[in-house]
């Protein structure tokens, strides 16, 4: 295998948070090798306020944490929340996925602006990739299946929080 196409398995990897269904082959060889195989430690948090509501959401920054994501995580709560800076946006036919994932989760797809433009259901031990309709995603917000419902946030929210916009917090000089 070339060394592109090993280092692109890799970072799709990266992007990808999620559960592994054992007779699903959506997980390429090479990459389900390298799969964490428990439950990262609680991440640092940052406070996000959308409408009336707010979040500490643990920050996903690294690769291996956006790996890792909410892997194995088995006490999801409606205070649970984890939020993906992503270094590309997501793009067909990427996106997020549920492997080692036990519990169904909701993702909010959020682009540059830090407005929400999709929110979707992420069902648990579900492989498949739920990609974005749109071109521009650059943050994933996870919560408990359901918390935006629950909490009447939809899609045109911001995601503003106390150091300002998303934009300037993990990408000051620009994408």
């Amino acid at each position: 295998m070339k060394l592109n196409n090993l280092l692109a398995i890799l970072f799709a990897a990266a992007l990808l948070a999620g559960c592994k269904n054992s007779h699903d082959s959506a997980t390429p060889p090479a990459a389900e090798n390298l799969l964490p195989t428990e439950a990262q430690p609680k991440l640092p948090t940052v406070k996000l306020y959308l409408g009336v509501e707010t979040l500490d959401a643990e920050q996903a920054l690294t690769p291996g944490e956006q790996q890792t994501g909410m892997m194995f995580r088995t006490n999801i709560t409606d205070e649970s929340a984890m939020l993906f800076p992503l270094p590309e946006p997501i793009r067909a036919p990427n996106g997020f996925w549920m492997t080692n994932c036990p519990v169904s989760l909701s993702a909010a797809y959020i682009g540059p602006d830090g407005v929400i433009e999709e929110i979707h259901h992420l069902e648990k031990n579900d492989c498949v990739p739920v990609v974005a309709a749109h071109d521009n995603i650059i943050y994933v917000l996870e919560t408990s299946d359901g918390w935006f419902d629950r909490h009447h946030v939809t899609a045109g929210h911001a995601h503003p929080h106390r150091k300002g916009s998303l934009q300037e917090t993990y990408f000051p000089n620009g994408r």
